[in-house]
């Protein structure tokens, strides 16, 4: 895909399609690279998510608003973002992350959206950035549940099967990637009793479990 077709896919056409190139690109690629870019989203996309949730739910505390805007705007909720938008597709990489899996990996990507929102504030100011947020965020805030979504996934599935009666899941790590102080690990989530077997990757053990965890609980809960 072109970086026009990538940009409209996200919800904004981009005047200046060289920043959206350069948020994009990953700093092993070359001195062009997205982390300025990505700072500068880190903050805009804590500020529209933040104005999206204070409209949608009017009653909630500055505490519960806090807490529903850190379950949406962490590593592994970006990642999964850039993992339903194709953002992997897009990236350019060096030689070394394309062959370590870059591509997949959950900093990259989650810095890949952030750097994409500062792209968009930066050739179109906020609202331009608001609209690439509301696409990327979408269905998640349309769907989301103050009541269940400060819960990690692992507590949320543990919940949900403890209430049916139902055999906690069983967690293994399946594959190991990329070098010692930079690992991607793959971890497959088990539930035999409803047929679920769910794969999570993550830069820790701990967030590849919950990201298995996640994808399990959302099986569990659409059957």
């Amino acid at each position: 895909m072109d970086l026009e077709g990538f940009g409209l896919r996200v919800g904004y056409r981009f005047n200046d399609p060289e920043l959206l190139r350069r948020a994009l690109t990953h700093r092993s690629h070359g001195a062009a690279h997205n982390e300025r870019l990505e700072f500068l989203g880190d903050s805009v996309v804590n500020f529209a998510v933040a104005l999206e949730l204070y409209h949608k739910f009017p009653r909630l505390t500055e505490g519960e608003l806090s807490r529903l805007r850190a379950s949406l705007v962490n590593q592994q909720s970006l990642a999964a973002i850039a993992q339903q938008f194709a953002f992997g597709e897009q990236l350019h990489l060096g030689e070394g992350e394309l062959k370590s899996g870059g591509a997949r990996r959950p900093s990259i990507l989650a810095d890949a959206v952030e750097a994409v929102i500062g792209a968009a504030f930066l050739d179109g100011g906020f609202d331009a950035a608001r609209k690439v947020v509301r696409t990327l965020f979408g269905s998640v805030l349309d769907t989301i549940d103050p009541a269940t979504s400060a819960k990690d996934p692992k507590t949320l599935l543990q919940e949900y099967l403890q209430a049916r009666k139902i055999a906690l899941p069983q967690y293994a790590v399946v594959a190991t990637r990329g070098e010692a102080h930079e690992q991607l690990f793959q971890v497959e989530c088990v539930i035999p009793e409803l047929g679920i077997r769910s794969r999570g990757e993550g830069t820790s053990r701990r967030s590849a479990e919950q990201e298995a965890a996640r994808q399990a609980y959302e099986l569990a809960t659409r059957a």
